[in-house]
């Protein structure tokens, strides 16, 4: 189910709302538990947007992909959860998809502590820094299509890009040390 037929549908039946789910839900439910830190809530968010997705489909015209719109409306709710009186943080996230396709039980270790790590630093990212980088690191989002999802300038995102990697490179030299 392509972007290109969805900017022409005024509503989705519930097998195209499941392959909507199938195709996105991971990643929908991954943006929402980096935002949140909390996975409970990320999957409240997660049912959360593909009820909005199946209700307001009209409104998704094709200025971005649909990856990009379901994480906008996200991004969203999430915020909205975040600035709710029933929010509490809990646990960072502790695992980060393999890039090897058959690691040794020991470079498979090595590598889960160092992603452990990195992870655990960027959870502690400013909300700001963290977001910008997370969309570029997990989703492969343009500068461009960050910039259009947060509604910033891309120079801001490039900015904001910049510091995050930086303060991320920061923290692994003295956690080296």
């Amino acid at each position: 189910m392509g972007s290109e037929y969805l900017k022409h549908v005024d509503s989705i039946d519930d097998s195209e709302l499941t392959l909507l789910m199938d195709q996105y839900g991971d990643d929908v439910w991954k943006y929402a538990y980096f935002l949140t830190k909390n996975r409970e809530q990320a999957k409240d968010i997660a049912q959360e947007v593909f009820i909005k997705a199946h209700y307001k489909i009209h409104t998704f015209r094709g200025q971005s992909s649909i990856k990009t719109w379901l994480l906008t409306i996200t991004r969203n709710i999430s915020l909205n959860y975040l600035s709710s009186s029933y929010f509490r943080k809990v646990l960072l996230f502790g695992s980060v998809k393999s890039r090897q396709s058959a690691p040794s039980a020991e470079a498979d270790y090595v590598d889960k502590q160092s992603a452990d790590e990195v992870w655990s630093i960027i959870m502690k990212l400013s909300n700001k820094l963290r977001e910008v980088l997370i969309l570029d690191l997990e989703y492969d989002l343009t500068i461009q299509e960050t910039a259009q999802m947060l509604n910033l300038p891309a120079g801001t995102v490039k900015s904001r890009l910049h510091r995050a990697r930086m303060e991320v490179e920061n923290q692994l030299k003295r956690w080296e040390k």
